[in-house]
């Protein structure tokens, strides 16, 4: 029957998640860290206890929590992810048969619409445009921004691509969340920065992007970091006189825009991206307002006088 501590679930739940579901060590932290704040507040022992009014309670508790500035509490988006949690949890406890609240009691909180930072086509131009030179770094931070471009990839994903892709293709497979795989494409310009940018490389490390300078060969990974491409990308916005921050996630959205504003559909956009769920990809949709805006006015109301 297993064990109905509702400790020792977590942590079966927790393993669950890694071994089963294939999710990251940083995402079952996470998944971890709500959880535990949840059965902190309920102070309860077993997973029955788990009721309608327990969570009334803690929504009301996550609900006065402050945020990270003192004068505002804990945002809505921030609130559903301790309720993700919890639902997760619920699920994984009816499908072992283990009597508990259902997860579909559990309603995530109404977000506003999520707005998006963009930078227009004449801006993105001017970062690429920054990183001249032919010395190695600025062939290495053209290649970031090009195939970031090019490809739609997360920071994530960039920073862990191998040395040798094969550039006589205009493809190449990329591991995203969840250990899923999907094809991603190389424009000719993303190809010809990248390949340029390699012919420079003097050292043999492995990754695609390394670091340079001082302290690069002292370091047990020459292997970029997100963080180090998100300095980069930030660096090079400044120098292109944008005063708005720009980092590797805006220029993924860029991506996406580009891409829906000249005709794509967004089940095609979503497989690029690689989003599990089509509502993901759907906060890009926006980019087609103007154009709605534009058929209105050219063939609505031409019959009234």
């Amino acid at each position: 029957m297993g064990s109905s501590n509702i400790g020792e679930l977590r942590n079966e739940f927790l393993e669950y998640l890694e071994i089963e579901r294939g999710r990251s060590l940083k995402t079952v932290e996470n998944y971890d860290r709500y959880l535990k704040r949840f059965l902190f507040f309920a102070d309860i022992t077993k997973p029955k206890e788990i009721t309608d009014e327990t969570v009334r309670k803690f929504r009301l508790w996550l609900n006065r929590q402050q945020g990270g500035n003192e004068s505002e509490t804990l945002k809505k988006k921030t609130q559903n992810y301790y309720l993700i949690a919890l639902r997760m949890f619920l699920k994984y406890l009816a499908k072992r048969g283990i009597a508990s609240l259902a997860p579909e009691k559990i309603e995530l909180a109404a977000v506003a619409d999520r707005s998006l930072d963009l930078i227009s086509g004449e801006e993105l131009e001017r970062i690429m445009a920054a990183a001249e030179g032919d010395d190695v770094k600025s062939l290495r931070d053209r290649a970031i921004m090009e195939l970031l471009f090019s490809t739609g990839l997360r920071v994530s994903e960039l920073c862990g691509l191998p040395r040798d892709l094969d550039l006589s293709k205009d493809e190449f497979s990329v591991r995203g969340k969840r250990e899923k795989i999907r094809v991603v494409f190389l424009s000719p310009s993303a190809r010809e920065a990248v390949k340029k940018y390699l012919d420079k490389r003097t050292d043999m490390d492995d990754a695609l992007f390394v670091q340079l300078g001082r302290g690069a060969d002292k370091a047990s990974s020459m292997r970029l970091t997100s963080r180090s491409v998100e300095r980069i990308v930030k660096y090079y916005a400044i120098k292109a006189g944008i005063s708005r921050k720009v980092t590797p996630h805006i220029i993924r959205h860029s991506f996406a825009t580009d891409l829906l504003s000249n005709g794509a559909d967004i089940r095609s956009v979503q497989m690029m991206l690689g989003h599990s769920s089509i509502q993901t990809t759907q906060v890009y949709t926006h980019v087609t307002d103007k154009q709605l805006r534009e058929v209105h006015k050219t063939f609505h109301g031409k019959r009234r006088k």
